[in-house]
This record gives C-alpha cells, structure tokens and sequence, in this order.
C-alpha cells in the first residue's frame, strides 16, 4: 500500500481528543500508511526572509507531522491577501470584497512554491498526495515543474463559482491552468464540478470526454464530486460525554418555557447572519404567538478579525441584535441570544440535542457540517428541525431538510415558522431521512471514496 501524504494549510496532530472529524478521519488512514501531513505550522516570523521558513518534522505515532513557519511579509501575502483576500470572497460569489493587489499574488505564487521545495525531499517515489483547499491550488504544478511525478489529488472544501465570476479574478487562467496537474480534482458539489465544467470549456476550450475528464492545457484532469460528511458514531460519543449532557440539562432546563432556534457559524460574510437576524425579526413581527416562545441562540465565533470585511459584518450583526432586543424585548425575555466567542466542540452536541430548529442559512458554502451535527445528535423519538439554505453544498444531500433562500427574508419567516409548528410524525420521517444519508455518507465513506477515486485513475 502506498504511503499517504496529506498537504493543508494548517494540520492537527491526530492523537488530540479535540480533533474534528475531518482530522480523525485523515489521521486513520495516515495511520495505515506511516503516512505524512504536512502544512505551515501557524508561525509567523516578524523577521523572516520571503521565500524561506524553518522546517520542523515530529512524529505523532505513525503519523509524521511536517510543519513549516512563514515569515510576516508571506502570511501577509499569502495567507491574509491573496487566500483570504482573493479567492475566499471570489469563490463565495463577493467580487465586491475582493481585494485584487498584485504584491499578494506574488506572495502567494512563492509561499506554494516554498511549499513544494520544503516537500519535494519528504516524498517517496510511490507516495499518494492529497493535498486540501484553495491556499495550496498551484502546489501540484510547482511539485511537477521540481520534477514529482507521484500521483496528486485535490480537493476544493468551499464552493466553486461560475465562469463569469472566476474570470474576474487578474491571472485567473493561470489559476485555473494549475488544476490541470493534478490527475484527480474533488468537489462538494454538482454545481461545483458542473461550473468548473463551463469554465474549462468556454476559457480554455477544454475537451469533455466520459467520466468527467477534461483535456485542456496539454494534459488532462479527472474530477468528481465527494460530499464531505461528519463522523457519526464519534459526534454521538461526543455527545454521551459528560460535559455535553450538562449542556443539554442547563439549557433545556433555562429555556424549559421556550422553544429554542440555535445558529453556529464562524463570523462571516458567507454565512448570511444579517439576513437571519431580519428573518427572525420578521417571523416576530408575522406570527405575535412567537414573541415570549421562541428565543434565538446565535453563537458567531470569531473570525479574521484583522480584515475590514470581518469587523463591518461584527458591527452590523451587533447592531442588529441590539435593535430586535430592544424593540421585541422584554424583562424576562430576550429574542436572540448573541455570542461573539468560540464554544468548545464538546459541548455542542448538548446544545443542538437541546434545540428544536436549527438555522443553516448561509449565503453560499462548500458543505456546511453543522447541519450535519445537528442532525446526528437529535433525539429520534422528538427531534428538531433543520431549515437549511440552498446555497449550502449540504442541501443536495440533505433534501429532506427544510430548504430556504436567506435573501428572502419573508419566506424564510414563515418556513422557521413551519419549522416551529411541524407535527410530531412529520419531524421524525424527515429526521429519520436525514440520519441515514449522513450515515452512509460519513467522513469515512468521504476519505474511502476519494482516494479510491485517486488510485483508480489511469492514463
């Protein structure tokens, strides 16, 4: 069996209990193999050199672990300008928050560039490489041009836009031209492969044969569509731990005279938190019977809080909180619940179990796992509901969910509204639907098929 090198552009070590599923996923097949993970350590050296960073190599079990610093002028480049900057709102459909500088560009083309230099020397000759997400997509190009000839895959973990949208991005063909040495592209979702299609086609006049495989560039690429899913049995472990049943105790015990909405997201533009909030207000304004009974729970962990985009979505959504609390308020009651911190994973299956609707309305996303995690931890015999967005990779699974634009503020209130007045039968089939889907399609049978996929492309 070939040795498996995972690539990212950050890592965890797999032995820590706190890993998500993802990790647990990655570190069990890295163990099979003796396999190598290797991503920038999350050190940024003040005074580092552009184009060099220290290379640190532990072991964690069977598992190596390669991590390498980046100097401040890199991360900057790299990480906050280009990734961050470029691609994250590009391919989330915000050319508006685009911030095109050609220094970053740069910055990115050499971090990915010290990235293949610093692993050219790990690799073996029959190693497999996998390597994630949109900081690393010209890795595989400077592996080739340095002379690697092992067998590399990608995999896009956030949407992929549609062509007129990517060709804004300045050296977008360049961008693009970079998927092409890869002999494997993975995506979320059908609309992704079906928009990297359209663009291969109509700017690079690629050729579409059988299988997904387009030639283009003088070379060819295979892709497909690997929805990425949660680890089941260890969220519901999880979710028998101690601190997660206090959770669920507390909370079902201080809201025992209401019905409990939660959100969970990181604080960002794409996950569509302002137009929750007016959607919340508008279901108080709709249905009076709601005011005094639902409460609205959203944690918004913090986010790039070094980025404009990020404070003037935090200062909105404050506001916004402010004014439905004033305005619906009352002195034993609080419409929405606002927590702008992280809440420790062990503790979330005790929140989702204690709710009775959850709120995945992004604007757009890769996947989204936390409609996943809600789903796993319900209880079967009473369980909540998942209102989901669209726009979310999740919602071509998970059909059976209650699907929403957030850009529609009214319909939305009245699906949460649904959502609120659902029949006790009606839950439980679309519950017991969506557990099913999330267990066969688990992270496991997410990893198994991937790479599966990777070793059985032949040329």
């Amino acid at each position: 069996m070939s040795r498996l090198v995972v690539v990212s552009n950050r890592l965890t070590d797999p032995r820590k209990a706190a890993s998500g599923g993802l990790a647990v996923a990655l570190g069990e097949t890295l163990k099979k193999t003796g396999g190598l993970w290797f991503g920038w350590s999350g050190n940024v050296v003040p005074d580092g050199t552009p184009g060099e960073g220290e290379l640190n190599v532990q072991q964690a079990g069977a598992v190596t672990l390669a991590t390498l610093d980046l100097c401040q002028e890199d991360h900057d480049a790299y990480y906050l300008g280009y990734s961050n900057g470029v691609l994250w709102p590009v391919f989330h459909y915000r050319l508006d928050l685009a911030r095109f500088e050609q220094g970053h560009l740069g910055g990115y083309r050499r971090v990915n560039h010290l990235f293949a230099r610093k692993l050219l020397p790990l690799l073996k000759e029959d190693d497999l490489i996998w390597i994630h997400d949109y900081h690393l997509i010209p890795l595989a190009a400077e592996l080739r041009a340095m002379g690697c000839r092992n067998r590399i895959g990608f995999f896009l973990h956030i949407p992929l836009p549609p062509r007129q949208l990517l060709a804004a991005i300045p050296s977008h063909e360049w961008l693009m031209r970079a998927l092409f040495s890869y002999d494997l592209v993975g995506f979320q979702s059908n609309a992704d492969l079906e928009n990297f299609s359209n663009y291969v086609k109509a700017e690079a006049s690629a050729e579409a044969t059988e299988g997904n495989r387009f030639h283009a560039f003088n070379s060819t690429v295979q892709a497909g569509v690997f929805p990425i899913g949660i680890d089941v049995n260890d969220f519901l472990r999880l979710g028998r731990a101690k601190e997660a049943r206090d959770t669920f105790e507390r909370t079902r015990e201080e809201y025992s005279r209401r019905r409990l909405l939660i959100g969970v997201d990181r604080l960002d533009y794409s996950k569509g938190l302002p137009q929750r909030m007016r959607a919340f207000r508008e279901l108080l304004v709709q249905y009076p019977e709601t005011r005094h009974s639902a409460t609205l729970l959203q944690v918004a962990a913090p986010s790039r809080e070094d980025i404009n985009a990020y404070a003037d979505i935090q200062h909105e959504l404050e506001s916004l909180c402010g004014a439905i609390n004033g305005d619906y308020g009352d002195f034993d009651w609080v419409p929405i619940r606002y927590i702008h911190r992280n809440i420790a994973r062990r503790r979330l299956p005790g929140l989702y179990r204690a709710c009775a609707v959850a709120l995945i309305t992004p604007l757009r996303d890769g996947m989204n796992l936390v409609a996943k995690e809600f789903i796993a931890v319900q209880d079967e015999a009473d369980p909540g509901v998942l209102i989901l967005s669209r726009f979310a990779g999740a919602a071509e699974q998970l059909k059976e969910a209650l699907l929403v634009n957030p850009y529609d503020i009214h319909s939305t209130a009245q699906t949460i509204q649904q959502a609120l007045q659902m029949p006790l039968q009606e839950r439980q089939q679309r519950h017991r639907a969506l557990l099913a889907n999330i267990s066969k399609y688990d992270v496991h049978w997410w990893c198994r098929e991937y790479l599966s996929a990777l070793n059985g492309v032949h040329w």
